[in-house]
């Protein structure tokens, strides 16, 4: 096999895909399929941990399953529950504990501690370098990390061993961010031919359906996004993304309305950003939103951990922007993602400072992700300080998707044509 995921891609597309966080992709760790399969997994977990409970392998399973929902209700006690289960599973077998040390390294990647979800993914690749399972966990971190070659390395090293969609979500969401989009649709087209259950056929309908939309293509991405929840009602990925497409398409009021049945359960900054966002473009109060936002903000900041960058966006825009540069300059300290850097960059320019900001805006673009905010956030730095590509970087948001934002696409426009 060819090195790198560009050399291999005719073999990729041939013989056989990866999930991650992007632009517009925030689940909780960010590595699985939407949906837990179909029956219990976590009930059928904890009756195999009952018939045999000194099987090291039942608790990490147990563990994993735990993972996958937690992923879905956002209960940190699902959490919890499976920080126990892989501690008796190492309990049960100290050494080369394979199942256990993957566990772990999801664990960590569900936490957004990618660091330690690195260290995970890498142990378990040397422990067992023809097994998939490390790698994915490896490949999933990387990426969060920004660490793009070592990404790469491991989706390509997981492509090869397992040929499944897993693999090829992984490798198509590696390329997205490389700027291939193109490449990166045919992958997800692969992985849902051999999607082998609902939840895979879901997942791989809304990051095509994302695709579309970050193509500038809302009615294509609403096919995708509706055909997500056929295979999976109430996937929340499939159910924003089709409230962005709905606004994008005259329909703002049932976007609103599909918003906020959405964060009344799952009340993630993106998805609540992108609530009131859409209101305040219409003039309408947006206090539900806008509050839980500041609600979160201020948990972080009194008790730490990984920022989010759409809260950091959030405060950028609607909030304190000097408190989001605090936040995610401590988030960058830890991890060089591309994501972080377009946060960062976006609040140092609320803060007043653009001479700052345009390096985290140009190190957000490094890696080529076609993305319209990106675009946008480094467009309106230019312009700020008179650069004359400025306005060329604002022609080129708006082209790659004129709908990027129903409240940030007009100032944009507005820029573009030198209304205030």
């Amino acid at each position: 096999m060819a090195r790198g995921l560009g050399a291999a891609f005719v073999v990729v597309a041939c013989a056989g895909g990866l999930l991650a966080l992007g632009p517009r992709a925030a689940a909780p760790g960010g590595v699985s399929a939407p949906v837990l399969p179909a029956g219990d997994p976590v009930a059928d977990a904890r009756a195999a941990t009952g018939m045999r409970p000194q099987d090291p392998s039942s608790w990490s399973q147990l563990a994993l399953s735990e993972i996958e929902r937690a992923r879905l209700t956002l209960d940190p006690a699902d959490l919890a529950v499976a920080d126990q289960a892989l501690g008796r599973s190492l309990a049960l077998r100290p050494e080369r504990n394979y199942e256990a040390t993957v566990g772990h390294g999801q664990l960590a990647n569900a936490r957004h501690e990618f660091a330690r979800g690195a260290d995970y993914g890498r142990q378990a690749a040397a422990m067992a370098p023809d097994r998939p399972a490390g790698f994915a966990v490896l490949a999933d971190a990387e990426i969060q990390l920004g660490d793009y070659p070592a990404a790469t390395a491991a989706a390509q090293r997981l492509l090869d061993l397992a040929p499944t969609v897993a693999g090829y979500t992984r490798a198509a969401y590696d390329l997205e961010t490389h700027g291939r989009a193109e490449e990166a649709q045919l992958l997800l087209e692969r992985g849902l031919e051999t999607a082998a259950s609902p939840g895979e056929q879901a997942f791989c309908e809304h990051r095509l359906g994302d695709l579309a939309w970050e193509s500038g293509r809302p009615a294509e991405a609403e096919t995708h996004y509706r055909r997500a929840l056929a295979a999976s009602p109430g996937d929340r990925n499939a159910e924003a993304g089709l409230a962005r497409a709905q606004a994008a398409q005259g329909e703002p009021d049932a976007a609103a309305r599909r918003y906020r049945a959405l964060n009344e359960r799952a009340p993630v900054p993106q998805f609540l950003l992108e609530e009131a966002e859409l209101l305040l473009s219409r003039d309408r109060p947006a206090d539900q939103p806008l509050t839980a936002l500041a609600a979160e903000a201020r948990l972080l900041r009194a008790s730490g951990g990984p920022v989010d960058p759409y809260l950091g966006l959030y405060l950028a825009d609607h909030g304190d922007p000097a408190t989001a540069v605090d936040l995610l300059r401590t988030e960058w300290a830890v991890r060089h993602s591309v994501l972080v850097a377009d946060a960062l960059g976006w609040a140092l320019h609320a803060a007043g400072d653009d001479r700052e900001a345009i390096g985290f805006l140009r190190e957000a673009a490094r890696t080529g992700w076609h993305s319209a905010l990106f675009d946008y956030h480094l467009g309106t730095v230019e312009h700020a300080l008179g650069l004359p590509e400025g306005r060329d970087q604002l022609r080129a948001a708006l082209a790659r998707n004129p709908h990027f934002s129903p409240y940030h696409a007009p100032r944009a426009a507005a820029l573009v044509e030198g209304r205030p």
